[in-house]
């Protein structure tokens, strides 16, 4: 029998009066019921009207596949998939955008198939849906959490705004190989520092109330190791000890279950010989199991299937058989669990109730997102109209573009720039980019929509700016998507470059990886600067060494020559919408830039992975420099080119006297430590202050330093404050010998400053 969406409500209504509640208590006692509660017993109510094939089609997620505004398709795959549509036999769809369009396949589920059970529509909103903040590792950059969670929130309220209701973000892999190609989508190479981000992200986009219409699903990915890929090439093997599992890649994905994150993504690569996403012990033991999650797990998009390429199922058939049992929820786009789900509970290698238990947890969301109630909550074209590309849009990506622009060096204080009065030539292609600064990943935007650096120093007109592009960085797309063709010998407009630049008081320099060279499929083996950069650049200093580089990046970069002879560089990332504007206001000193590195920047791309969190070897730097019988390279120095942690202000700020409120503590108790830390200049700017601890000896060995907090203090001229910090027994705590976190009784040395490898130090002892 068809049942219609009123007698659907009607159904559910009934129920709820059948058990004695309304939406917060239960008549029959005297106990108020949860939220929670209520949306089991309602979900519990939907399962047992539904057909074991209606529950698996919740399970299954397929890509937009017509043309929404044109006739329904007749023939091909297409045609199979609208059938299983309006058969209720699809959860989700992807890639849908625009109120219409949406509101157009939510009414074919609602109102043609026999349950009327709406869909969840999901979209990479990775940094913004039209108004684009920065990547993630350039947000990571400003230490901010409020300035991350309102990019967040922002994205949300645009993307929901257009009929999105789920981002697949955010990225929570910790990395430490600049070459891998996605480490822009992430938070950088820290698990605490992730964990925090990740935090941020997830409230931001799922706001405090999931039913408002101006919020969406966030999905932690990738689950799990993905940023561990051998040689840094996307999709590649993993293979991490128990150690580095538990205490570094875990730990994000955690604090994204602890922050109420609502579904997560497995990930493309194995992970010790096992693909994530047929890996029982990442999905059903530890997450399902130790940490209690009860949203769903999406595939990522075709990954069932691709367990077959990993030499790890035989078929489609047996590939979805492993994926379900091992806990994967949702297949996106492997068509596996539609085809062969039900043959394979027939014949008992599947068990029902664990399709019970994903149909369950995808139902769940549903209410929560508030679709049975108001199924068409995000299809309101007018709302759309007036929502996307608001002024406060722009005004909060602008906020936190300024906010992550880290200051590398900046000798006899070239900048800030004087406003008036001055010769400037700018060059480089990217100076005139109105797309590559929106960066990867951002699906929802259109080209030619950035703020470009021209533009934005155009903005100040008390100097002379000179423009020339000096050379392409990208010639255009290749017949890949999204991939750009980098010119690796076109120099013949050197020439125009060197001609303003000989005229120029001060000369700056936009050079760097054009937004398409990062991001998924993107890994380099050169980090170095694409193409005839680096000749530019250098021909450039010939005849002009007052110059400013201003970096557009979505990955730490080798530019040793850069940092041993340009005087002033600015990481500036790939910043989104407001990038010119954030730019220049920072150049021209109207922002005083506060950024930090969340990424250590190499000096040689052979020293990758590099990492500030390492561990000691047997043989570290050694008393004699003349040994060659010690852990380095002959031919490169062993140090980063600039450390995690690392940005410069135009303020100067000055660490001193760290002090300890005891030396000692056991169980229960605690110690302050604080250091003094003055801006000893004349300008108003922001310090992150950064508290790193070293377990001395442990049941396993232990990193040289690892981020435990971090505060953003904003100081006045010439002002001094005492900043102070807690360790208490939680935060010494690792993933022991004992396979669970606690605290080792020993010594912790202990360290405050201004980035990971410029600290004071002291020491304490944890007593047992």
């Amino acid at each position: 029998m068809k049942i219609k969406p009123i007698t659907y409500s009607i159904l559910i209504v009934s129920f709820l009066l059948f058990v004695g509640c309304n939406t917060t208590t239960n008549k029959t006692s005297s106990s108020t019921i949860k939220e929670s509660d209520l949306i089991d017993q309602k979900v519990d109510s939907i399962l047992k009207l539904m057909t074991l094939e209606e529950k698996i089609g919740q399970m299954n997620q397929y890509n937009g596949f017509w043309e929404i505004t044109g006739p329904a398709p007749k023939d091909g795959q297409a045609a199979k998939k609208y059938e299983d549509l309006k058969k209720g036999l699809v959860g989700s769809m992807l890639n849908v955008k625009g109120a219409k369009d949406v509101y157009t396949l939510q009414k074919i589920a609602v109102e043609e198939t026999r349950l009327g059970i709406p869909l969840l529509f999901g979209f990479d909103v990775i940094h913004g849906y039209k108004t684009i903040s920065p990547i993630p590792l350039a947000e990571a950059a400003s230490w901010d959490l409020d300035a991350i969670k309102n990019s967040a929130a922002i994205a949300a309220e645009e993307a929901a705004a257009v009929g999105i209701n789920w981002t697949f973000a955010p990225m929570v892999d910790i990395s430490r190989d600049a070459r891998w190609g996605r480490v822009m989508e992430g938070a950088g190479e820290d698990p605490f520092l992730g964990s925090k981000i990740a935090e941020a992200r997830i409230k931001g986009f799922q706001g405090e109330d999931l039913s408002s219409k101006k919020t969406v699903l966030a999905c932690a990915k990738h689950f799990a190791g993905y940023g561990f890929a051998e040689a840094g090439r996307d999709y590649n093997t993993v293979d991490v000890g128990e150690q580095t599992l538990q205490n570094i890649i875990l730990p994000p994905f955690k604090a994204s279950v602890d922050a109420g994150v609502r579904t997560f993504m497995n990930s493309f690569n194995d992970l010790n010989g096992i693909p994530a996403t047929g890996n029982k012990m990442l999905q059903r033991d530890i997450l399902k199991g130790d940490w209690n999650f009860n949203g769903f797990i999406v595939s990522d998009w075709g990954s069932i299937n691709e367990m077959i390429a990993h030499g790890y199922a035989k078929d489609s058939e047996n590939a979805a058989e492993i994926a379900v049992n091992a806990g994967s929820d949702m297949d996106m786009e492997s068509y596996a669990y539609v085809t062969y789900l039900k043959k394979l509970i027939d014949e008992g290698k599947v068990k029902e109730t664990d399709v019970d238990d994903a149909a369950r947890r995808i139902l769940r969301t549903k209410f929560e997102l508030g679709l049975f109630e108001n199924p068409y909550k995000y299809c309101d074209e007018a709302y759309e109209k007036a929502t996307v590309g608001k002024k406060e849009f722009h005004e909060g990506v602008l906020d936190i573009a300024k906010k992550s622009i880290v200051l590398l060096k900046n000798d006899d204080n070239l900048l800030p720039l004087q406003k008036s009065g001055k010769k400037i030539a700018l060059i480089g292609a990217l100076a005139n980019d109105k797309t590559s600064p929106l960066g990867s990943w951002r699906i929802g935007a259109d080209d030619e929509t950035a703020v470009s650096v021209l533009e934005g120093m155009n903005a100040y007109e008390g100097n002379q700016l000179t423009y020339a592009k000096g050379a392409d960085v990208a010639l255009g797309r290749t017949q890949f998507m999204w991939e750009t063709k980098i010119n690796e010998t076109d120099t013949s407009e050197f020439s125009k470059a060197i001609t303003i630049a000989k005229n120029a008081d001060v000369v700056v320099m936009v050079l760097g990886e054009h937004g398409l060279q990062t991001g998924e499929g993107r890994s380099r083996a050169d980090l170095g600067l694409p193409g005839v950069q680096q000749q530019l650049l250098e021909a450039i200093y010939k005849v002009n060494k007052n110059i400013v580089l201003v970096l557009n990046n979505g990955r730490p970069l080798a530019i040793p020559w850069a940092k041993d002879n340009v005087p002033a560089i600015v990481e500036a990332w790939h910043l989104g919408t407001q990038s010119g504007n954030a730019i220049a206001q920072v150049l021209y000193g109207d922002y005083n830039p506060s950024g930090k590195l969340p990424m250590t920047f190499p000096r040689n791309v052979g020293q990758v992975p590099l990492y500030y969190n390492y561990k000691n070897t047997g043989r570290p730097v050694l008393n004699e420099p003349e040994s060659v019988f010690w852990s380095h390279y002959i031919d490169e120095k062993n140090t980063p080119l600039y450390a995690f942690g690392y940005g410069l202000s135009y303020s100067k700020f000055e660490y001193s006297n760290l002090t300890l409120s005891k030396k000692t503590f056991q169980h229960g108790e605690k110690i302050t430590v604080s250091i003094t830390l003055k801006n000893n200049s004349n300008t108003k700017g922001k310090e992150v202050v950064q508290l790193y601890i070293r377990d001395l000896v442990a049941s396993y060995t232990r990193p040289v330093k690892e981020l435990k907090d971090f505060k953003m203090i904003e100081l006045n001229p010439q002002e001094t404050k005492r900043i102070s910090f807690e360790i208490n027994e939680e935060l010494l705590s690792f993933y022991t010998k004992n396979k669970k976190w606690e605290t080792e009784p020993g010594a912790f040395k202990i360290f405050i400053g201004g980035s990971s490898d410029n600290t004071l130090e002291d020491q304490i002892q944890f007593l047992k």
